[in-house]
């Protein structure tokens, strides 16, 4: 079988030659070029499974080389190189389409690492599961056929053969771990670690023992030797979640180990490298963040290579069918359910705020209500928030006032049918309670404490109305 070809791009020939016998160690077979013609000839004539290039060369930039390998050998990995603290030019060259880069002095373990997941990619064997010719569109946890999600696949796509740091934007509840993880499952780390860290939930003191480890005696309670969430995710991805919740202090100690890519154990005098795909998450605007000063310009720069933006729910619409009904799939649990037209209607005009957690939200209580797995517009039970139906455009007049106000004045001007007035409003409130709580009560087969769960109440709220409305359950 024929060894993997590197192809080294470096003016540097003492360079040159210790990373040709650092890869030759590895068995790989290597070739070498000192300017960027030489390297187009060679690109021109044999497929690499990599490329390492210097980013300044004698005849160009190496990042007109990275451009051209993107455009040209969309299959062939291309790293650069750059000089020691120049980041600004790593962080260019991979939103140019580089794979990843090494800083110099170039370590040894640190370039080995990054060949290694470069070959992953390259290869392409039976064994490769990232193949997104092979691999199944039900592997994926984003759903929807909107064009917005088309467009958002075909882009995790492309994310996915790159080590560039992702920043992925959008609402709560839109999908956010779920795009993360797309793209770790379609990368050639598929077979590695996926570790979400909430940031904002980990105690400010606990942070730097949480992220990096401890050594055994570095503080009260410390026991034993422990890794943290970089060593946990060694090899496959991290994904830090509401980044924008870190503190300052942790900000500084993260942007280091992102650079150096090693960590120091809390009470260790060494740090170890770690080989880890850095995603990041978060409903905040971090460019607002970084102006009002919670958030350290460099690290939004270095986490910010790659924007991911998640659209919100109410931006695609059209998915709201297929999400229903898988979300149903799942929460009948065997029992089959539907929504009926006139139910699907009221979530197709609905803003929801909270996105796709909240439909989830809404459809695991309207099944509480639904008569025989069928779910009508008032089980669903949404706020007062629908969308406003473009057909109906303000006029002249109808600016002239909010449209909640007047939604309230035509409400209060609308004459009402005598036969639609209770006789007594207390007696047909307690009637609709009932009938909700026996509801509930029938769906959780008399299991108060989850009835009490479906409703949004606590036992004792639960135990005190069904006392009240004289509703009698098995025990």
């Amino acid at each position: 079988m024929t060894s993997p070809r590197i192809l080294i791009v470096d003016d540097e020939a003492d360079l040159r030659e210790l990373l040709e016998i650092t890869l030759v160690k590895m068995g790989l077979d290597i070739d070498s070029a000192a300017t960027l013609e030489a390297a187009r000839d060679y690109l021109a004539r044999t497929e690499y499974a990599l490329v390492l290039t210097d980013m300044r060369l004698p005849d160009g930039l190496g990042i007109e080389l990275v451009q051209e390998v993107a455009a040209q050998y969309k299959n062939t990995p291309i790293a650069v190189i750059t000089a020691f603290g120049s980041t600004d030019n790593a962080v260019i060259a991979l939103k140019a389409g580089a794979f990843d880069y090494l800083s110099k002095p170039v370590g040894l373990e640190q370039l080995r690492v990054m060949v290694r997941s470069a070959l992953r990619i390259s290869q392409g064997d039976a064994s490769d599961k990232v193949n997104k010719k092979t691999m199944a569109p039900t592997a994926l946890r984003l759903m929807g056929q909107s064009d917005a999600m088309q467009a958002l696949r075909a882009q995790i796509a492309r994310l996915a053969r790159s080590m560039a740091p992702v920043a992925i934007s959008g609402e709560s509840g839109s999908g956010k771990e779920l795009a993360a993880r797309d793209i770790h499952a379609q990368s050639a780390r598929n077979d590695k670690p996926f570790i979400a860290v909430n940031c904002g939930a980990i105690p400010e003191a606990l942070m730097e023992a949480e992220f990096f480890g401890y050594r055994k005696g570095a503080f009260t309670g410390a026991v034993d030797d422990r890794d943290g969430f970089f060593q946990a995710a060694n090899g496959g991805t991290l994904l830090l979640d509401e980044v924008a919740d870190l503190p300052l202090a942790m900000q500084v100690k993260l942007l280091r180990a992102i650079q150096e890519r090693c960590v120091r154990k809390v009470g260790a005098t060494a740090e170890e490298p770690v080989d880890v795909r850095i995603i990041s998450a978060t409903h905040q605007n971090l460019h607002d963040c970084v102006g009002k000063g919670t958030f350290r310009q460099d690290l939004y720069y270095r986490l910010n290579v790659i924007e991911l933006y998640l659209p919100p729910l109410r931006e695609r619409l059209d998915d709201i069918s297929l999400l229903a009904q898988a979300i149903l799939t799942r929460l009948g649990a065997g029992e089959p359910a539907a929504l009926s037209p006139a139910a699907l209607a009221a979530l197709c005009s609905y803003s929801f705020p909270g996105n796709v957690r909240e439909l989830e939200n809404i459809l695991e209580r309207a099944l509480a209500f639904a008569n025989e797995g069928l779910i009508e517009v008032a089980d669903l039970v949404l706020k007062a928030s629908p969308l406003l139906n473009a057909a109906h455009a303000l006029t002249p007049a109808a600016v002239s006032m909010p449209v909640p106000e007047q939604a309230e004045r035509q409400a209060w001007t609308q004459p009402v049918p005598a036969s639609d007035i209770p006789e007594s409003l207390p007696d047909h409130l307690d009637d609709m309670e009932r009938e909700i709580i026996r509801r509930a009560l029938a769906k959780t087969r008399f299991n108060r404490t989850q009835a009490a769960e479906l409703l949004g109440i606590s036992f004792r709220q639960l135990r005190y109305r069904m006392q009240r409305l004289d509703i009698n359950a098995p025990e």
